[in-house]
């Protein structure tokens, strides 16, 4: 199977990113408020189509959005204490129950 990730961003870098630079139990709610608006910014950018033209002009688009959603997500996993690696394992397990696959997780990606 192809391997997706290039190897050099996990999803567990990316929570100790945020933990480290964003992490304010106190503010759950407007986590959880942030990350609705951007769904909604996300579905707007969706509709009108707005794909980056190149890696670094993303402003608006459905890149950049894409991104604020993962954030608020992640944010919110790091004040419950949710190690999404371990949850994408597990929720596979349970999806390839439910949804059987050729496409396997593989640990460690």
């Amino acid at each position: 199977m192809e391997n997706y990730m290039d190897g050099k961003t996990t999803i567990k870098y990316l929570q100790n990113y945020i933990k480290e630079k964003d992490y304010h139990p106190e503010l759950l709610k407007d986590y959880f408020l942030k990350l609705s608006e951007e769904v909604g910014e996300l579905s707007r950018a969706m509709r009108k189509g707005l794909k980056a033209q190149n890696s670094t002009d993303i402003l608006g688009t459905v890149d950049e959005e894409l991104w604020d959603v993962i954030y608020y997500a992640l944010a919110i996993a790091n004040i419950y204490d949710i190690d999404i690696e371990q949850v994408a394992k597990v929720k596979s397990e349970i999806n390839e129950s439910r949804y059987p696959s050729k496409v396997k997780f593989e640990e460690g990606r």
